[in-house]
């Protein structure tokens, strides 16, 4: 693709991060749980925005996992692993300016299927 048409992907996907963000906010009770896709890897965390403090993390680079599908859906069963042993059972979901569909929304149900309330 040619530099234009990539920094118009990304300012699109950025006006509607801002959209997103502007409506989506996180608690300590209810955190907002963020994802980052990257062309190799998948990255998400659980912020808390009011005291502004990232409660759990997870990172596919370090598990040795990409980004697509299969692997989303295990990224996604160690994050609620660590959820739910820090105590948190429902978040707000925040997909970053993300379509939902694909690795995004494979992500999202997986967290559903281990507990997590989106």
């Amino acid at each position: 693709m040619t530099s234009k048409v990539l920094e118009l992907k990304k300012s699109l996907r950025l006006k509607r991060k801002a959209r997103i963000r502007d409506k989506v906010s996180g608690v300590d009770s209810r955190p907002r749980i963020s994802i980052f896709r990257s062309n190799k890897y998948l990255y998400a965390q659980a912020i808390d925005d009011v005291r502004q403090i990232t409660l759990a993390a997870v990172d596919g680079r370090k598990l040795k996992l990409g980004n697509n599908k299969d692997q989303a859906k295990q990224i996604a069963a160690v994050f609620a692993q660590d959820l739910k042993s820090k105590g948190i059972n429902e978040a707000v979901f925040d997909r970053n300016g993300y379509l939902f569909h694909g690795v995004v929304r494979v992500f999202a149900d997986s967290l559903r299927e281990q507990g997590i309330a989106l």
